[in-house]
């Protein structure tokens, strides 16, 4: 059996910088790092832990890949009424105003139709049938919640995966504040970032762009606050020349159209800031315009 210190090796790696430490891991299928402006190992150390505990509980608990998980419950209910907990309530009702200000376009009911499609170079088109099938489940509005039942229509499945890493972000920053008040931190987990405590010299944040992967097109100084990128520079794939992003629009089941290559966006919070970013991108064309309209700092690469 593997020790407790060989199983946290195994998880993350922490080293030491001339500004402070960074720490790294994996979770949500995301490369993910925290900046941590202090010179103490041990509590770059504890607060590198704590990130990595808590980022594992979410993916645990909402990820759409891990069989018997509460997601996974809640998706195989088959139209019955499901107990759900005060965390898994507040996601929904988010989830709910995603929908409500997006006009049906932001919608987690949309699992049938992301099981089917696929985003690496070998994947393929679903056949039209199957898409039109999937798309018949979906439908937010379809969905009855409070805080502690939901109920929704057999066939239709969930999926968290716009908004809890989103989420996963902003539970670590909080956390990390919570405990240590007085020391700055940037979590980074793929692109999505928080900086939940001020800092004076701020962190220089590179986004990327998405013709030249190993570049940065941009560089942000961020001192508080978050933000977050959606696009489809890591998750697509090519038919006949044609590309598909990963951003679907459940209202055609496909991949949405003349969408930017990426939207980032600057928001007090991480879901926030993912939440325009994503309705940006589902907006297709009308996206800059859309971003406009809110009022908030972001950045489009076509």
């Amino acid at each position: 059996m593997m020790s407790t210190s060989s199983l946290k090796t195994a998880l993350y790696s922490l080293q030491r910088r001339d500004w402070g430490y960074v720490g790294e891991f994996r979770a949500m299928a995301s490369p993910c790092e925290i900046l941590i402006a202090c010179d103490q190992l041990d509590i770059a150390d504890d607060m590198l832990d704590m990130a990595v505990t808590e980022a594992l509980r979410i993916e645990h608990k909402y990820s759409r890949f891990i069989a018997q998980n509460c997601l996974w419950q809640l998706n195989h209910a088959y139209g019955h009424k499901q107990l759900i907990d005060e965390e898994t309530w507040q996601l929904l009702a988010f989830a709910k105003q995603c929908f409500q200000l997006s006009d049906g376009l932001f919608d987690i009911s949309a699992g049938p139709l992301m099981e089917l499609w696929r985003f690496d170079p070998k994947a393929q088109l679903p056949e039209h049938a199957r898409i039109l099938a999937a798309k018949a489940l979906v439908g937010f509005e379809r969905i009855e919640f409070d805080s502690r039942h939901i109920e929704m229509p057999s066939g239709m499945k969930l999926d968290f995966g716009g908004v809890a890493k989103e989420y996963a972000v902003d539970r670590v920053a909080y956390e990390l504040a919570e405990c240590y008040p007085d020391i700055p931190v940037l979590v980074n987990f793929g692109g999505d970032i928080a900086c939940p405590v001020p800092k004076v010299n701020p962190w220089q944040v590179g986004i990327e762009d998405p013709r030249n992967l190993d570049h940065a097109a941009n560089l942000l100084a961020i001192s508080q606050g978050a933000l977050a990128t959606s696009g489809d520079t890591r998750r697509f794939f090519e038919v006949d020349g044609k590309r598909y992003g990963h951003i679907v629009d459940p209202r055609t089941g496909y991949p949405v159209v003349h969408a930017p290559r990426s939207v980032t966006v600057l928001g007090p919070n991480c879901v926030t800031a993912g939440m325009l970013a994503t309705m940006a991108m589902l907006q297709g064309q009308d996206a800059e315009a859309f971003l406009q309209q809110q009022d908030v700092k972001f950045s489009i690469f076509r």
